[in-house]
């Protein structure tokens, strides 16, 4: 990083070690750029490591697995590198597992999942025990809730629904200021306290949680510390466009991942940037894909929870990389809501982050808005 002053994160919540993919010659989300496309990781490059020992000679190719399947009503696409007879059988059996456990924590669509209980659990000031999993995500939630300023806020989603954004049927406008007013009396992560005991206490006792914005990304560091506790070091993870990566690819050069193209009616496969990861992770955040427009003005689904409005700052994509998903995932949408200016500059406060900040011009074009250290190349 060129910036000396940057803020050391707090600690990881990733386990200890928590919009990109894969494209042609990258990967997908953000999306890997390593022969891949959104949605879609295929393996291509191989190379030959040979080491001259005297009059002997070792030859040992690399492979490349791929492993997909569903999670989190989305996809995953993970790439393994080994060596020529190298395998990966009971992998991906480990994987699910552990996506399993992480779904029925922290999903809002499941009506016993630990999240949904937690939602219902109506006794302000009384402890609502949790697991390791959702206490890790509400620390690392905690965290960018401070350093935001509260612009990343996981009670947030009554107001989502009430804009029809959420799980409720689209809104044929933007709502009464007067319900507006009345949800976001629900709205404040301060509302909840975190203990380290493993319980969380209401401090309001209508005061519910989303944490789709984050979660994604812890289960993308989980599934990772899986296939690293398997014995495996060079290898990419991909959950709905939010990626780790680890090692390199199979010629020995960084993992490349794309990000799409921020526009409406841009291909879910047009890139518009790739970035080169290694042991790093990415999640991207935008606004161009869900929104409304009325009289001539556009709502986006990005709800800024200090007003109870959608915001309106222009910026249309935010690409975080980190050393974790967990914190890549919430940072990202943070700065959706922070804006070009207070997001870069508190990208450029913290030590370990990049990030690139896409806002559309007053033509409609798009300018970058790259941290100090942010690395990418064109789109091919």
């Amino acid at each position: 990083m060129t910036n000396n002053r940057r803020e050391r994160l707090g600690a990881d919540f990733s386990d200890g070690d928590h919009g990109g993919g894969p494209c042609p010659d990258a990967s997908p989300t953000s999306q890997p750029v390593s022969l891949h496309a959104h949605y879609s990781l295929r393996v291509a490059s191989c190379f030959f490591l040979v080491v001259f020992f005297g009059a002997l000679a070792a030859c040992d190719s690399k492979r490349e697995h791929t492993l997909t399947g569903r999670t989190m009503g989305t996809t995953y696409h993970i790439q393994v590198v080994t060596g020529t007879f190298g395998s990966v059988a009971g992998l991906q059996e480990k994987i699910d597992r552990r996506l399993e456990e992480i779904n029925r924590s922290m999903s809002p669509y499941l009506k016993e999942s630990e999240i949904s209980r937690f939602n219902r659990f109506s006794k302000a000031g009384t402890d609502f025990p949790i697991s390791w999993d959702f206490l890790q995500v509400m620390k690392a939630a905690a965290q960018i809730h401070a350093l935001s300023e509260g612009a990343w806020d996981g009670t947030v989603n009554p107001l989502v629904d009430l804009w029809g954004f959420g799980r409720v049927d689209p809104q044929n406008g933007p709502p009464p200021p007067e319900k507006i007013a009345a949800r976001f009396a629900d709205v404040g992560f301060q509302n909840i306290e975190i203990r380290d005991s493993g319980a969380l206490v209401k401090r309001r006792a209508s005061v519910s949680l989303d944490l789709s914005s984050i979660a994604k990304g812890f289960g993308v560091d989980q599934v990772a510390d899986v296939i690293r506790q398997a014995g495996f070091v060079d290898f990419l993870v991909e959950i709905g466009g939010e990626v780790s990566s680890a090692g390199v690819r199979p010629d020995g050069r960084p993992w490349r991942v794309g990000i799409n193209r921020p526009q409406p009616g841009a291909r879910p496969d047009e890139l518009y940037k790739v970035i080169p990861l290694q042991n790093q992770a990415l999640a991207t955040s935008g606004d161009y894909r869900h929104f409304f427009v009325q009289n001539g003005v556009r709502y986006a689904h990005i709800i800024d929870p200090r007003t109870g409005y959608p915001v309106t700052n222009r910026v249309v994509s935010v690409s975080v990389v980190a050393d974790t998903c967990t914190f890549a995932d919430g940072l990202a949408t943070a700065v959706m809501v922070m804006g070009a200016e207070k997001g870069l500059a508190l990208i450029n406060r913290l030590e370990g982050v990049d990030g690139l900040i896409v806002v559309e011009g007053p033509g409609g074009e798009l300018v970058d808005h790259p941290s100090n250290g942010f690395r990418m190349e064109n789109a091919p």
